[in-house]
């Protein structure tokens, strides 16, 4: 079926609800389709519009979620009034509350092993009967395609439905799109959200998490790492949008 969403800058947004996300990503991992969801916020739809091999890797997505809150009101102002923010971190938390009734098998692939160690306790706690099939943190640098080989067998004899991927932007969805087809199971961007789940990285209380507010709560945690990138980033963006709204509510000039 054709995707419905709809354009945001030069990224492909996908519109589409809690239930519908995390069904189709169910659906999928059980028949142990190769497939790659993207989660964009806004550094991610940005970055399509100066990265050409990511844009690529976002638009040609079997799902592209509005992780930022901008995002989706972004995509409720161009037609989708409904749409809600769609993120990374409970995407994965909600898609694991079904796994594990399911049966269904996760691995984990990204950050580092103290992280990937905290993650799998913590998950055990909270959903003591999920199959975890394994986690790996690889190095940093490109694998050689032997390396790359070995991990894609580890992966696949796992029997793993679902892959998170935490490699964070733009690296993992380029990685996800060069695996697709070679890895027998759905494959998601999720980046920080090992670091949350693991307890590695406080996330922002709920109260900001709902008003829009979870990029200021991370400047603050994080100014120095953070601030260039989200201040020019979000006013490219906001620049970016304006143009792009206006364009879309101008009238058609006759020929």
């Amino acid at each position: 079926m054709p995707r419905k969403g709809q354009a945001v800058l030069e990224a492909f947004i996908d519109a589409v609800s809690w239930e519908e996300a995390v069904g189709r990503i169910t659906r999928w991992g059980a028949a142990h389709e190769s497939r790659y969801v993207c989660i964009c916020n806004v550094h991610s739809v940005v970055t399509t519009t100066s990265d050409v091999e990511f844009k690529i890797a976002v638009n040609n997505a079997d799902m592209a979620t509005p992780d930022g809150a901008p995002i989706a009101w972004a995509l409720r102002k161009l037609g989708h009034p409904a749409q809600e923010r769609i993120n990374g971190p409970d995407l994965m938390m909600r898609y694991l509350a079904q796994a594990e009734p399911l049966g269904q098998t996760v691995f984990f692939y990204g950050s580092t092993d103290g992280t990937l160690t905290k993650l799998r306790l913590a998950l055990a706690k909270q959903f003591p009967g999920l199959r975890i099939g394994g986690a790996y943190s690889p190095p940093f640098r490109p694998l050689s395609l032997e390396e790359d080989e070995k991990i894609i067998d580890m992966i696949n004899n796992s029997g793993a439905n679902v892959v998170f991927v935490g490699l964070g932007c733009p690296k993992q969805e380029k990685w996800m799109a060069d695996h697709r087809g070679r890895i027998n199971a759905v494959m998601i961007g999720v980046g920080a959200a090992f670091d949350y789940h693991a307890g590695v990285i406080k996330r922002a209380p709920i109260w900001w998490q709902r008003n829009g507010l979870e990029w200021l709560y991370r400047l603050g945690s994080e100014p120095r790492r953070l601030f260039k990138r989200y201040m020019v980033t979000n006013t490219l963006f906001v620049v970016g949008f304006l143009r792009q709204f206006v364009m879309t509510k101008l009238p058609l000039r006759d020929a």
